[in-house]
């Protein structure tokens, strides 16, 4: 029997793999479009643009494990069953409860593991993520200038580069500073770059001339080899990195911090997140068992499973979207969390009656029952 178990797994495990992988790289190739931006717009390295798309991966293999395993158990299941593999199981004395343990046993692990990812991996990836986004929003490279684009950093700064090469060297550049009382200052160099002098960011430009228009109308003209202009001014913001439900942990989902307001206003939210991160794993069995009784939970079909099969995927989508409904629905009313952990609870014992309710001789007997051809004047 232990080698039928060892059997029925891998047969369920090698699909499964296959699917959850297919699904992830759809998913994922979603998730890097959406990235784009950072390349574009932002001036980011290829490096930060894969980094962002790798750590939203958990998120999205925890939302395609449940489909992966639905999927790869159906295609499993329908070959078993069309080979009369289960059937011979059956004839050999398995009960119902032992044929279906193995993918039981699979989907189980996979909950285990999708639970996991909930509680510990994606806080933890969704937190490097925040603070990748808040260094890429507030990279001051990115959002000092734009290659052959006039951009206004702040009110009253203008500026213009001409060329910015890979190593971020500015060429033909332009800056012109307005000043209160009228007065405006405006610096042109042959290059320039950003670093770092006694803590502060600074500009260092080369080759090049200032131009100062006082308010009093006079007009000072400069020229330089080096020139460093200050940009601390651009960096002195106090914001702070703000984490999200989807990037906090259990424990501060469950137990957040009263004392700020914005938790205070979004308990609600973080509580029905909380349930979510525990509840949503409950799914890959439900979709499991709905698979099974899909296959197994009915007679023999020489014609196929297909209506059945049809059936069990509504089941399983509907179900899914209800449980989304529900976590929606969580985030104004704290009672209804519940509802989060009896659907899939639900949906697994129902697919539990449907597998148990036929008995295991009655199946074997119309496995074996060869098709009756109706003759003329035969009886």
């Amino acid at each position: 029997m232990r080698l039928i178990d060892r059997y029925l797994l891998r047969e369920l495990l090698g699909p499964t793999l296959l699917a959850a992988l297919a699904l992830t790289s759809v998913a994922l190739l979603s998730q890097s479009l959406s990235a784009l931006d950072i390349m574009i717009n932002q001036r980011q390295s290829a490096g930060v643009f894969l980094k962002v798309t790798l750590l939203a991966m958990p998120q999205l293999v925890n939302m395609v494990l449940p489909i992966a395993l639905f999927v790869a158990a159906l295609v499993s299941l329908n070959r078993l069953q069309s080979e009369q593999e289960i059937v011979v199981c059956f004839a050999g004395g398995m009960s119902r409860w032992r044929v279906i343990s193995p993918p039981l046993r699979l989907a189980g692990l996979i909950a285990l593991l999708a639970l996991v990812m909930n509680l510990f991996v994606q806080p933890a990836a969704f937190r490097e993520m925040r603070q990748t986004l808040f260094d890429v929003r507030t990279d001051l490279a990115a959002t000092l200038v734009r290659e052959g684009e006039f951009t206004e950093p702040t009110p009253g700064l203008t500026v213009y580069a001409q060329d910015v090469d890979t190593r971020g060297r500015m060429r033909n550049l332009f800056i012109h500073v307005a000043e209160g009382g009228g007065g405006a200052t405006t610096y042109t160099a042959d290059e320039g770059r950003l670093a770092t002098r006694s803590g502060s960011p600074v500009l260092v430009m080369t080759r090049g001339s200032t131009q100062e228009f006082s308010p009093t109308g006079v007009l000072n003209y400069l020229t330089f080899d080096e020139y460093i202009f200050d940009l601390s001014a651009l960096v002195s913001s106090e914001e702070l990195i703000h984490y999200k439900p989807s990037d906090r942990y259990l424990h501060e989902l469950f137990f957040p911090d009263l004392t700020q307001d914005w938790e205070r206003r979004n308990r609600l939210e973080m509580l029905a997140e909380g349930h979510a991160r525990i509840a949503t794993p409950l799914y890959n069995i439900a979709f499991m068992a709905i698979a099974l009784a899909a296959i197994i939970g009915g007679g023999f079909d020489r014609m196929g499973y297909g209506r059945r099969i049809a059936w069990g995927g509504a089941v399983a989508a509907l179900s899914r979207i209800l449980g989304f409904i529900v976590q929606a629905a969580c985030e104004s009313s704290a009672w209804l969390n519940i509802l989060q952990y009896l659907i899939p609870i639900a949906v697994t014992a129902g697919a539990m009656r449907v597998i148990f309710r036929q008995r295991v001789s009655r199946f074997i007997v119309m496995a074996k029952r060869p098709n009756r051809i109706a003759r003329p004047g035969v009886a």
